[in-house]
């Protein structure tokens, strides 16, 4: 398990985390989402012992991560800003992360080389941005992690590649019980591979739920009437409402038996309750129906 308590960080006088706590269950995938400049990729630094909290502290596998070498060996970490020595061919790599890593798996390498078509003799500064991720990626899944903490890992792969790197991590989460820490922009991708989000705003965060229960509590829907109702929406918890000539498009925060409940009691011609993705959700949570994203969105 990942705990992250209370953490604060500063750098000079700006608070880039305020107070910030986060729960990641072992052999689960955690979604890390937020808007830019939101803290993601300062916690992810904290998480990997890149960075020292100025207050709170960070716990794995029961072990407060601050210069815990022991514990760094068994976790692979995958940052948005890549880092190889310029001279070193990937073979190089292997050889260099074979001396850190006491759990490095040299089949699975070799085997990740060949999937992928890395050229193993070739320098890694010769790579493209796409094939460095891909070797990045083989690097970090051949020490076998206990942990992996991912920073944007999928921005520049192909399709192709980005089912194959998912089915790796989602395969070694079920053989392993392997722990993942995933920070992403795409939260279609998101959606379909993490057990719980934390949604993160100005360094704390909105909220930190399982994705099932989180959509679970939050619903769009729509409501038209013939003759007028007084008051129909009373008891909802409306996030955001507009309408559209006759019929009214509201975001509720309610389970579903109440929605329908209360709604119900009104008799509408029109009742229909519509699934909101991941990026609705976040959008709604984060205040951005408020401006002009929102024609976007329906």
């Amino acid at each position: 398990m990942i705990q992250v308590s209370n953490v604060d960080k500063y750098f000079d006088k700006f608070k880039a985390l305020d107070n910030l706590s986060l729960n990641i269950r072992t052999g689960s995938i955690y979604g890390l989402v937020g808007t830019n400049g939101s803290g993601k990729t300062t916690i992810i630094k904290h998480i990997t012992g890149v960075l020292r909290p100025d207050a709170g502290e960070i716990i794995i596998g029961g072990e407060n991560i601050c210069d815990n070498e022991n514990l760094k060996r068994r976790i692979g970490f995958i940052p948005d800003d890549l880092y190889f020595f310029a001279s070193y061919t990937l073979k190089e790599m292997a050889v260099f992360m074979r001396k850190l890593y006491p759990n490095w798996n040299e089949e699975r390498f070799e085997s990740m080389c060949r999937q992928f078509n890395l050229d193993k003799s070739r320098k890694l500064s010769k790579f493209s941005k796409g094939m460095q991720k891909q070797a990045a990626f083989t690097l970090n899944m051949s020490i076998m992690p206990d942990w992996l903490i991912l920073d944007e890992p999928i921005d520049g792969l192909d399709p192709i590649v980005r089912k194959i790197v998912w089915k790796y991590i989602v395969d070694d989460v079920a053989a392993r019980d392997m722990t993942v820490l995933v920070s992403s922009h795409n939260l279609r991708e998101m959606e379909g591979i993490c057990d719980s989000i934390g949604i993160l705003t100005n360094g704390h965060l909105v909220m930190e739920r399982d994705l099932d229960e989180l959509k679970s509590d939050i619903h769009k829907i729509q409501v038209a009437y013939t003759k007028p109702v007084e008051n129909p929406y009373a008891g909802l918890n409306i996030v955001h409402k507009e309408s559209r000539g006759a019929v009214d498009l509201l975001i509720v925060r309610n389970n579903r038996e109440t929605v329908e409940q209360i709604i119900g009691m009104s008799d509408p011609a029109v009742f229909d309750i519509l699934p909101l993705s991941l990026e609705e959700i976040f959008i709604y949570e984060l205040g951005g129906a408020d401006n002009e994203i929102q024609g976007i969105i329906f």
